[in-house]
């Protein structure tokens, strides 16, 4: 095998949920060797930076799976078996749902593979700006949502606090600091 492919003899699903699905591939190691390879398959997802005043709108709320409350940006995917749309449209409907905001202008990012070394899951980043405000949409899943303003110099300090930690948001903020860095 080239450039370290690892090639999949069989799988089977392991374990599946409505928002989750586990699947365990037999494989064949570049080296010979046969083995297992876990992946965790998600659906593909937007992340929206709302951009307003030199600064970001994020979001707070609960995550279970950590057991705290973090802020992030406003992000989504599509009900899981809906046909869905593009991705520019999910990035609409998640800013909406979310926050009330609705963008004037959308600018893709970049997309990005979320731990890929056993994740199937990308995400598109988008910058939001030329914002209107209006009231969200929240899902009831979401009712504990919170949304705030923070300045660029207030965002900076809450990723070196920790107070932002989610890696798709730090990953998103990355794209946007490159991308004004490169307009400079």
């Amino acid at each position: 095998m080239r450039d370290g492919a690892i090639r999949q003899l069989s799988t089977r699903v392991a374990y599946e949920t409505p928002s989750i699905r586990v699947r365990e591939d037999e494989v064949l190691w570049p080296n010979g060797d046969r083995g297992v390879y876990s992946v965790v398959e998600r659906d593909d997802y937007a992340l929206v930076l709302p951009r307003e005043r030199g600064g970001f709108w994020l979001v707070e709320q609960f995550r279970y799976p950590v057991g705290r409350r973090a802020w992030e940006f406003p992000a989504g995917a599509w009900p899981h078996g809906s046909a869905g749309g593009t991705s520019e449209a999910l990035a609409r409907a998640e800013l909406r749902e979310e926050t009330g905001l609705r963008a004037g202008r959308l600018t893709h990012l970049g997309r990005l593979a979320e731990a890929y070394g056993f994740v199937a899951k990308s995400v598109d980043v988008f910058l939001a700006e030329e914002l209107a405000h209006g009231a969200h949409e929240r899902e009831a899943t979401e009712q504990d949502m919170r949304q705030q303003w923070f300045s660029d110099d207030e965002v900076a300090a809450m990723v070196r606090s920790g107070a932002i930690v989610e890696t798709a948001a730090l990953a998103a903020l990355t794209l946007f600091w490159v991308e004004r860095a490169a307009t400079l």
